[in-house]
């Protein structure tokens, strides 16, 4: 994606509205053009890496990056390898038991989604929990579009 071409756009649009106002503002429209130039440039790098987010949220199996390449950004998509619970060690406990409450609405879509996945209720949390905690150190921070687990254990 060739963000100069939109910085340029942006740049001719403010230039045609200086052109509106006598000498002495028109000039000083044009400095404050060029100023902003680089400040354009990191806040459409920053909605890039916005949108790059939340399309990581809603994309099931994968994540989206923004790659930057002699300057110019591009959203590249990845695939995740499904996290598979490790087996109990013989003679080892199963787990940790912990009691969660959903609601009704979020059971049926998790257990939809296990059953897509051929796996069984538990199985799908399990996976699901250890793939946000591989994924942390990527995905900080709060705001629209993170998605976050909430709730009480008991052990």
């Amino acid at each position: 994606m060739k963000l100069q071409r939109h910085l340029d756009a942006v740049k001719d649009d403010l230039e045609q509205l200086a052109a509106l106002a006598d000498e002495q503002v028109s000039e000083a429209a044009r400095r404050i053009t060029s100023a902003l130039e680089s400040g354009l440039r990191v806040r459409l790098l920053d909605v890039l890496s916005e949108a790059a987010t939340e399309l990581s949220w809603t994309i099931e199996g994968g994540r989206v990056e923004v790659r930057i390449a002699g300057g110019d950004p591009e959203l590249v998509f990845f695939e995740e390898e499904r996290a598979v619970a490790p087996a109990a060690e013989p003679g080892e406990d199963s787990g940790a038991r912990i009691t969660l409450r959903l609601p009704e609405s979020l059971k049926g879509e998790v257990e939809a989604a296990a059953a897509r996945d051929g796996v069984s209720v538990n199985s799908w949390i399990v996976s699901a929990l250890a793939r946000t905690i591989s994924t942390e150190g990527t995905r900080r921070g709060t705001g629209p579009g993170r998605r976050r687990l909430t709730g009480y254990g008991r052990s």
